[in-house]
C-alpha cells in the first residue's frame, strides 16, 4: 500500500510529458515526500483540455469501512468505485519515486523505488472526485469543497514484492498509456492495472521518509521515460 511518494519534476516538464494545455496548478515546488491528505499535482481532462491542477490525496472511505482515507484502490469491481472509473474522473499522477515499508524491527524501513537512479518522470493511474467537508490537520483544518484523488494498485512485481508483498502502484510510462488511461472506455483502461515489468523498476534509496536526492530535480526536470 503506497502512502508516500515524490515528485521532483518541474511544471514545464509535466506540461511537456503529459501534453498539458491548461496549467491551473499555481507554483509547484519540488515535492520530495508526498503524504496522504497533502495537495499534489495531477492531470485530468477538463473542458476539452488536458489540465494540470492540484488536488488532495485520499478519498473518503466507503460506508461502514472506518474513517481512514483511501489512498490506493485495487478492487475496481466494487460498486463503490464504478462511478469514479469513468473517463471524466480519471487522472494521471506525476511521480518520480515511491516508497513502501520494509517490515524491519524495531521500526519499519522506508524503501524507495524509481524507474532508475535518475528518477525520471512517470505517472500513477489515478481517479478523482469532488467532495465537501473538512480535510487537513487538526491544527490547520480546511473546510469546504475539495478535489480528491487516489490511485490504482495491482499485485507487486519481483522488485517490490520482497519488500511489500501485497501490492504496488499502477505506473504508466508512455504517452500512449497516458492517453488510454485518460480517454479509453473503462474496460480498456483497466487493462493497465498490472505490475510494471521488473526490468523497468529498481530500488534507489532506503531509510528516509523523504527521497531527498541533492540533484534529483536537476537530473529529472527535462527527462521523461518511455518504454521501448
Amino acid at each position: 500500500m503506497c502512502n508516500l511518494y515524490s515528485s521532483y519534476a518541474t511544471q514545464a516538464s509535466m506540461r511537456q510529458a503529459f501534453n498539458v494545455t491548461r496549467d491551473s496548478a499555481g507554483n509547484l515546488p519540488p515535492l520530495p515526500a508526498i503524504f496522504p491528505d497533502q495537495m499534489a499535482p495531477v492531470i485530468r481532462n477538463h473542458d476539452g483540455e488536458r489540465e494540470l491542477i492540484q488536488m488532495r490525496w485520499g478519498f473518503p472511505p466507503p460506508p461502514k469501512v472506518g474513517n481512514h482515507l483511501v489512498t490506493n484502490v485495487r478492487n475496481v469491481g466494487s460498486p463503490f468505485w464504478r462511478a469514479w472509473l469513468k473517463p471524466q474522473y480519471r487522472v494521471i499522477v506525476p511521480m518520480t519515486s515511491f516508497s513502501e515499508y520494509k517490515d524491519t524491527k524495531p521500526r519499519k524501513t522506508p524503501v524507495w523505488f524509481a524507474l532508475n537512479e535518475e528518477r525520471p518522470l512517470a505517472a500513477f493511474a489515478g481517479i478523482w472526485r469532488p467532495w465537501t467537508g473538512v480535510r487537513g490537520t487538526k491544527a490547520d483544518p480546511v473546510e469546504g469543497e475539495h478535489l480528491l484523488y487516489s490511485f490504482l494498485t495491482s499485485e507487486p512485481n519481483g522488485v517490490v514484492g520482497p519488500v511489500h508483498p501485497k501490492a504496488m502502484p499502477v505506473i504508466l510510462t508512455t504517452p500512449e498509456e497516458y492517453d488510454v488511461w485518460l480517454n479509453a472506455p473503462t474496460e480498456e483502461a483497466l487493462k493497465l492495472q498490472r505490475p510494471l515489468p521488473d526490468e523497468m523498476l529498481q530500488i534507489v534509496a532506503e531509510g528516509e521518509r523523504s527521497d531527498k536526492v541533492s540533484d534529483a530535480r536537476d537530473r529529472s526536470h527535462t527527462r521523461t521515460t518511455h518504454a521501448p
